[in-house]
């Protein structure tokens, strides 16, 4: 196996196991899921880059590496960390006012689902809701 797909097979198990850890309810899984995540978007950039290259700064411009994909690489692992800091902020935050970290179900979306469900006049406007109309259109047919 060549070095690139060995780097092609790391980035997707990291990126595979990134987004089942984000779909837990714990806040902690969901860290490591978004870090492995940002991990495998590093690796991404690095192998869309090429092959390795001379250096962009002096020389001739015959066979040098485009710093563009490197710069990327920086700025997402500079975001990355701004977010993790940020979730590890929310996590210390749940954990001293409720001493858990798990995501709890909200009863006023779940109730709000259920009736979004129940009513078929919000997936199609054009469906009268007035009880005297859909009689009306019922004797007329």
């Amino acid at each position: 196996m060549t070095i690139t797909l060995v780097l092609v097979i790391a980035m997707a198990v990291l990126f595979s196991c990134g987004v089942y850890l984000l779909l837990e309810r714990s806040l902690t899984r969901m860290l490591l899921g978004f870090l492995l995540l940002g991990n495998s978007l590093n690796l991404l950039l690095l192998i869309m880059s090429g092959a390795a290259g001379k250096p962009p700064i002096g020389g001739s411009s015959e066979g040098i590496t485009d710093p563009l994909p490197q710069a990327f690489a920086l700025t997402a692992i500079v975001i990355t960390f701004a977010v993790s800091a940020f979730l590890l902020a929310l996590i210390h935050r749940s954990w001293k006012l409720s001493r858990a970290d798990e995501v709890e179900v909200d009863e006023a979306d779940v109730a709000i689902g259920k009736d979004r469900d129940d009513d078929p006049a919000d997936d199609d406007p054009e469906i009268d809701t007035d009880p005297e109309a859909v009689q009306n259109e019922e004797a007329s047919r």
